[in-house]
């Protein structure tokens, strides 16, 4: 089968490029967010293959997967077929609703064409997805192996542009927590965090990872924190937890599902966070007994074979 994606979310497409499938990833010459082609920084398989725009009418699609309200029009007028329409199409929502939630109106409401796909129950339940027929297919993770040391007692964050979105990602909250435990931030774009906080150096040190050095960064540290008020579950709390590491996060959006007790610290308190990382650095054997907790958890309800095999069941049905 063929399927028609874009290449949105780095992590979520590398668990759903795994599958049987040949997936299509329209690129364009620059390479820009409608048209980035295939992974530089991830790992790939060959099926998944780039396509031109303008070549896309010759490919046989079985399948569009939309991620962003204006590539159904962007399908319509490269495929010259309309997507729940003339082509079967589901909508991929990843993100929490913003504006006067839980009120929010979702973009693909009353669209008895198409099937809604939430990666979290906590989006299906937030957005209002009208009569839509909905589903939530969980996230499944690429495992990145137990890799976990410990060796090095900070707490690692994962966040990309923390300066830009802010409250939402809890960048806010670094400081009291830095006071605390010594933090290293990873993700793209946090050059200059520590200055914008007022943190001195040692006490924020930021670095922007490609991925393949990403988790081999993490793993060293001897806790993960995630600050995250208001976004979808991040695909980093569930890599950290895939390497074995113990985390301590707010207990907000589907965090609370998603680390069970033994694993970590989910707390809406951020001095009880700062705390517990605060514990994880003076007992190494606690944290590295957790971290093993929370490995096993993941790999339970976020391994890669479970999203697979709901994909495919929501394909099947999507084509049929």
């Amino acid at each position: 089968m063929n399927i028609l994606l874009w290449h949105v979310h780095g992590s979520w497409t590398t668990a759903f490029v795994q599958g049987p499938h040949t997936c299509l990833v329209p690129v364009t010459p620059d390479r820009g967010p409608d048209g980035r082609g295939r992974a530089r920084t991830f790992s790939w398989p060959d099926s998944v293959r780039e396509v031109a725009p303008e070549r896309l009418r010759d490919e046989p699609v079985d399948l569009v997967v939309l991620q962003r309200p204006h590539e159904e029009e962007l399908a319509a007028r490269w495929l010259g077929r309309r997507p729940g329409r003339d082509v079967p199409a589901v909508y991929v929502e990843h993100n929490t609703p913003r504006g006067e939630v839980p009120l929010t109106r979702h973009p693909m409401a009353d669209r008895p064409d198409l099937t809604l796909v939430h990666v979290t129950h906590f989006n299906r339940l937030l957005w209002d997805n009208g009569t839509t027929p909905t589903t939530v297919v969980e996230h499944g993770v690429v495992d990145p192996g137990h890799r976990y040391t410990g060796r090095l007692a900070r707490a690692a964050v994962v966040v990309n542009e923390p300066v830009r979105r802010g409250r939402f990602v809890g960048t806010d909250l670094l400081p009291d927590i830095a006071r605390t435990v010594p933090l290293d931030v990873f993700g793209m774009r946090t050059e200059g965090l520590a200055a914008h906080l007022g943190l001195p150096p040692d006490r924020c040190r930021t670095e922007d990872l490609p991925q393949a050095r990403l988790h081999e960064a993490m793993a060293q540290r001897r806790v993960y924190l995630h600050p995250v008020r208001w976004t979808s579950l991040g695909l980093s709390l569930l890599e950290a937890m895939h390497l074995g590491m113990p985390v301590v996060a707010l207990a907000t959006t589907e965090a609370v599902e998603a680390v069970p007790p033994g694993a970590g610290t989910l707390s809406n308190r951020p001095e009880v966070l700062a705390e517990a990382a605060r514990r994880y650095l003076d007992d190494p054997h606690a944290a590295a007994a957790d971290g093993a907790r929370a490995r096993q958890a993941a790999l339970e309800h976020y391994g890669l074979k479970r999203f697979l095999d709901d994909w495919e069941r929501l394909i099947t049905e999507a084509c049929s």
